[in-house]
């Protein structure tokens, strides 16, 4: 029985493991569960005869980058080792746990219930990224099981908070775990005919415009720091209209445009009331760097944009506190180790692949720029990432695991 014949048998072991994690809720923020899930997730890799670590983030870390009302949840990363004899080269697969929060009514009775309906796993996280996981585990499990050893040492890690900034995730594996890839696979970011190369960074800040309080009945005493957040967010559009116009064709020929979001986060501050006029009001950006930028030009630009766009609103005082960023990153797909992957893709989907760069962001600038190693991006993927009814298709899960399965068994590096 070869690896493929094994991964077309067992789609029930597939989908099992996926249920258990899915029906494990790893929201985040703030963290839920990572202590369960990791344990599941250690004893998973030493089943398929991995050498398997667990590694907890010191609480003096977690206070320092986490928010205090996220100090309180455990952060932890897994790392699993299988050495090949002779084996010169080192292939290492990542995945991150962690889901975003839920919301909305969902079509099965709960979202963490990995209900299978019409071809499809329903449940948060199945399509981003615990799909990928299954799909893995399944792979490995169709090596063994065919008696097929890797043609290169396989690292494999499993990773925290890739949902808000992976600095206690593959941040921190990169530069404290005894890892040693010469090339990495994060498991999304490509999937069907698509292998991702790159993918767009994030510029993430705070703006925080500044009135002055007075009662509702005596508007004209006071400034409406919400009046001036409109405003100020309608000077904005002359920002987006210039990023509109920057173009950067990707290897498979499609053009992409640095984007600005406005918004996803905005309040107003204490003291809010009806019949006050607000002193406080405030709004998020979020800029997606393209992998033909560079983030201090990018960064440099937003903040002057910004400053210059409050200065044509009268009275409009405002503060910038930056959050957090991710950086692009970007490899042509010339090195054998593409063109392998490429060639795996084709040959379980009989049709040609692609190169191409993801429009989010996601762990593969740790490998990349930190590492300097050929990184690239695939997996399972599937519909309605961070949504109201988040799934993915079971055929596409079980040719990730093919994949995966032979570039494994077939690249030495």
């Amino acid at each position: 029985m070869t690896p493929a014949d094994f991964i077309d048998r067992h789609p029930a072991e597939l989908l099992g493991r996926l249920q258990q994690l899915v029906g494990v809720s790893t929201v985040n923020p703030p963290g839920e569960n990572y202590d369960q899930i990791t344990r599941w997730l250690v004893a998973e890799l030493e089943a398929l005869g991995l050498a398997t670590k667990r590694y907890p983030i010191p609480a003096t870390l977690m206070k320092r980058e986490l928010p205090p009302e996220q100090q309180g949840y455990p952060r932890f990363n897994v790392l699993g080792k299988w050495p090949v004899r002779g084996a010169k080269k080192t292939v290492h697969f990542n995945a991150h746990y962690d889901v975003v929060p839920v919301s909305g009514r969902w079509k099965h009775e709960s979202p963490f219930s990995g209900q299978v309906d019409g071809g499809w796993i329903y449940g948060r996280g199945t399509a981003d990224m615990k799909g990928s996981i299954a799909s893995l585990l399944l792979a490995l499990r169709a090596l063994r099981t065919a008696g097929v050893t890797p043609k290169m040492n396989l690292e494999v890690s499993f990773t925290a908070d890739e949902e808000t900034d992976s600095a206690l995730g593959t941040g921190w594996l990169v530069a404290n775990a005894p890892i040693k890839p010469d090339y990495a696979i994060v498991m999304e970011g490509g999937e069907g005919p698509a292998v991702c190369c790159g993918h767009n960074g994030t510029l993430w800040y705070e703006v925080i415009v500044h009135g002055r309080a007075a009662h509702g009945s005596l508007p004209e005493k006071g400034i409406n720091a919400l009046e001036k957040m409109s405003a100020l967010v309608g000077e904005l559009q002359e920002y987006r209209e210039v990023l509109s116009r920057r173009t950067w064709r990707t290897p498979e020929g499609r053009l992409m445009r640095p984007t600005i979001n406005l918004g996803g986060v905005f309040h107003c501050g204490e003291g809010a009331k009806i019949n006050t006029v607000p002193a406080h009001a405030s709004f998020t950006i979020d800029r997606r760097v393209l992998a033909s930028e560079t983030h201090p030009a990018a960064e440099r630009e937003l903040r002057a944009q910004v400053s210059a766009a409050a200065r044509r609103v009268p009275q409009c005082r405002i503060t910038l506190r930056k959050i957090s960023e991710n950086y692009s990153c970007f490899s042509e797909p010339t090195h054998p180790f593409f063109a392998k992957m490429a060639e795996c893709v084709a040959g379980v989907r009989k049709r040609p692949a692609v190169f191409n760069v993801s429009t989010g962001f996601n762990d593969m600038h740790f490998f990349s720029h930190h590492l300097k190693i050929p990184t690239l991006g695939y997996g399972p993927g599937g519909v309605d990432y961070h949504g109201v009814n988040e799934r993915a298709q079971v055929k596409e899960l079980l040719a990730s695991a093919k994949i995966y399965a032979r570039l494994l068994a077939e690249f030495a590096g």
